[in-house]
């Protein structure tokens, strides 16, 4: 029976932070959980969903409420994505993120991972085709418990945030670890994103 309860209480606090994900655009699993958790009065971390379960409520949830505004936000996003990894070909461009199992939503971002000898030539780039950025750094985790902060850069591309990520020429073949998951983050080129699209 107290099994049952908590195993209800997880699902319950899962389906919260996925609601609180779809409406506010937090992409921090760990902060919308908690702040699940507090909505629902729950103290014990025991009872708390992980990030794969809070995944596929989120999955579940815009599916069920929201699916025709789902599929235009991913198709949107993937036009755009298009339409930035065209104008970064020389760096060759991944896409990566919920853009790829198309589950977003109005807030989502377009996430991009570039790859170059050094970061200044993707600044430089930016610069040419006179896009205002941040620059800044994220902490991604890899393979045997590594973690390495890489060099970001953040804009505004037609109402739609777009964050890339710069990384070292030759290491396509090395994606950092999903946050949800830790496993390899799912990377797709501008020929793989087109069949996702056509």
């Amino acid at each position: 029976m107290a099994k049952q309860q908590s195993d209800r209480l997880r699902s319950s606090i899962a389906n919260e932070a996925a609601r609180i994900i779809h409406a506010s655009g937090y992409v921090d699993y760990n902060a919308a959980r908690n702040k699940a958790a507090l909505r629902l009065g729950c103290r014990d971390r025991k009872s708390l969903p992980n990030n794969c379960e809070i995944e596929q409520a989120l999955i579940e949830y815009q599916q069920l409420f929201h699916a025709d505004e789902q599929k235009l936000s991913a198709n949107h996003l993937r036009q755009l994505a298009l339409e930035a990894m065209d104008s970064l070909e020389q760096f060759s461009p991944r896409v990566t993120g919920p853009i790829l199992s198309g589950n977003v939503n109005q807030h989502s971002k377009l996430q991009i991972h570039l790859f170059s000898d050094s970061p200044e030539q993707i600044a430089l780039h930016l610069l040419d085709k006179g896009i205002p950025y941040q620059e800044s750094e994220t902490t991604l985790s890899f393979k045997k418990g590594q973690k390495q902060r890489q060099p970001c850069f953040r804009f505004q591309y037609k109402e739609t945030e777009v964050e890339i990520i710069w990384f070292q020429s030759g290491s396509i073949g090395q994606p950092p670890l999903s946050s949800i998951d830790q496993k390899p983050e799912k990377r797709a080129s501008l020929t793989q994103l087109r069949k996702l699209i056509y």
